[in-house]
């Protein structure tokens, strides 16, 4: 089981900071936009859109968002930083928070797909060394090693023989 990594201060909420991005595009925080951030931030999990479609339908307060407007949403979230894509899995696209969260890399399993968040201090600063040997202001960075998790590589557990008994 992997550790929760902790949330980091941020100045403001991601709601504001979405209703930000979109006054720079002309667009305003509607009620719909504004279910979706919430829920989005509600929780600190990986998730598709269909996945984030069918938690706002499980609601019953009666919230109804379109699905268009939850894809075309989620690519603004993503263009205002604060989600990005970690991987593509069974042709759907893999998002997580980008705001309020710490700088963390992943360990994807190529055969289950579990995303494994970790930080790794040696990682951060093996970068910041190379960037500096080149003369280049690194700002962030992104890893996504990729293999097999430890329940993949398991064998196949031994079945019962059956008996024929005619």
């Amino acid at each position: 089981m992997q550790a929760a990594l902790a949330n980091v201060s941020v100045a403001v909420s991601p709601a504001e900071k979405y209703r930000e991005y979109l006054a720079t595009k002309g667009l305003r925080l509607t009620r719909e936009r504004s279910i979706i951030v919430e829920e989005v931030f509600a929780y600190h999990e990986h998730f598709d859109a269909e996945q984030l479609i069918s938690r706002l339908a499980q609601k019953t307060d009666g919230r109804r968002v379109s699905r268009s407007t939850i894809y075309r949403s989620l690519l603004q979230l993503e263009e205002a930083s604060l989600i990005r894509k970690v991987a593509r899995q069974e042709d759907r696209d893999v998002f997580e928070h980008d705001y309020g969260y710490p700088q963390h890399d992943h360990l994807i399993c190529r055969k289950c797909g579990t995303l494994t968040e970790f930080q790794a201090d040696i990682i951060a600063r093996s970068l910041e060394e190379v960037a500096s040997q080149h003369g280049f202001r690194m700002d962030g960075h992104r890893l996504e090693v990729t293999g097999l998790c430890n329940e993949c590589c398991r064998p196949p557990a031994s079945r019962p023989k059956k008996l024929n008994l005619l």
